[in-house]
C-alpha cells in the first residue's frame, strides 16, 4: 500500500494483522530498527553527552541508550531526520540535514528491496500466507514510476499488488492542517528539498542559521503534497491500482477493504482491455 502519511495505510495494515491474520511488514519500522538503528541511537547519545551527569554515566557504561520504535510510534526516526535551521530553536545545519536525508533514502531503498525476503520469511518461519507491505509516505521519492526497469517498483509489482490510497483535495487540506499543528521531520527528494531551501532563504532574506525550523517545514510541506500527488498517481497508473482515501475510511472490516481492492483491480482490467 502506498500513499501520503495519514491516508490510512497503517490502520488498514493493522486491521488485516489483528482481524484477518495477515503478516504486516512496516517499511518505516524496518528503516528505523534495521538500517538506521545505530544512527538514531548515536544521535540520542550526542544529545546526552551535553549533560554532565549523562555524559559521566555513558562514559562509565552505567546507562544504555537506544530507541524504542513501534509500528505506531516512529518518533525516534523523526528525531534523527531533524529540521534545518536555527540551533537555538532545535534546528540542525543544512549540510547535516542533507546527510541524514541521504541516509534515510538508502535505508528506505533497502527496506523496500527486503519486501520479497520478508514475504518468504513470513511464510516459511511463521506460516503466514497473506502479506501486507505498509510503505513509507516517501516511497514516491525514491522510485521513478516512468522507468519500467525501476528496481524497487519491479520487485514490488512482481511480489505484491500495488495499491495507491488516493487522497482528494479535502484530504490534502486536512493533512496540511494537521501538519501545521504538529510539524514533524520528513524525508524529501533531494533536488526538491534544495530548490525549496533556496527559495525559502531568498523569500525570507535569511541566512541558513537564522531559519525557524518549524516555519520552514510547514512551508515546505504544503509544496510537498502538490509535488507528491502526481508521482503517486503515476505509480498507480503504471504499476498498480488506486482506491480513494474516502472509500478507505469506510472500510472498517478486512472483507470491506478487500472488496475495494477487487473492485479497483476489475476497474483497471476493464480500462486496460477497453470495449
Amino acid at each position: 500500500m502506498l500513499g501520503m502519511s495519514g491516508v490510512g495505510k497503517t490502520r488498514i495494515s493493522s486491521m488485516l494483522r489483528h482481524d484477518a491474520g495477515w503478516f504486516h511488514y512496516s517499511a518505516d519500522y524496518r528503516i528505523g530498527t534495521r538500517y538506521l538503528d545505530e544512527a538514531i541511537a548515536d544521535n540520542f547519545k550526542r544529545e546526552a553527552m551535553k549533560s554532565p551527569l549523562l555524559r559521566e554515566m555513558l562514559m562509565l557504561d552505567s546507562i544504555y541508550i537506544s530507541s524504542n520504535i513501534t509500528f505506531e510510534n516512529l518518533s525516534p526516526l523523526s528525531a534523527f531526520l531533524g529540521k534545518p535551521g536555527d540551533r537555538a530553536k532545535g534546528g540542525i545545519a543544512f549540510d547535516e540535514y542533507i546527510r541524514r536525508q541521504r541516509a534515510h533514502r538508502e535505508a528506505e531503498w533497502n527496506a523496500m528491496l527486503d519486501t520479497a525476503t520478508f514475504i518468504e520469511k513470513a511464510k516459511s518461519i511463521y506460516g503466514y500466507d497473506k502479506f501486507i507491505c505498509d510503505t513509507s509516505g516517501s516511497i514516491c521519492e525514491i522510485v521513478d514510476p516512468d522507468d519500467r526497469d525501476d528496481e524497487v517498483l519491479k520487485l514490488l509489482s512482481a511480489h505484491c499488488l500495488i495499491v495507491y490510497i488516493e487522497g482528494g483535495d479535502d484530504h490534502a487540506a486536512a493533512l496540511k492542517t494537521r501538519f501545521d499543528r504538529d510539524p514533524k521531520p520528513m524525508y524529501y527528494n533531494e533536488d526538491f528539498l534544495r530548490a525549496r531551501w533556496r527559495e525559502y532563504l531568498a523569500a525570507k532574506g535569511a541566512a541558513e542559521n537564522e531559519v525557524d525550523p518549524d516555519a520552514f517545514i510547514r512551508w515546505g510541506f504544503e509544496k510537498l503534497i502538490d509535488w507528491r500527488r502526481p508521482r503517486y498517481k503515476a505509480i498507480a497508473d503504471n504499476w498498480g491500482v488506486s482506491i480513494s482515501a474516502r472509500d478507505i475510511e469506510t472500510a472498517t472490516r478486512p472483507d470491506a477493504f478487500l472488496d475495494l481492492v477487487d473492485r479497483a483491480v476489475a476497474a483497471k482490467k476493464n480500462k486496460t482491455t477497453g470495449p
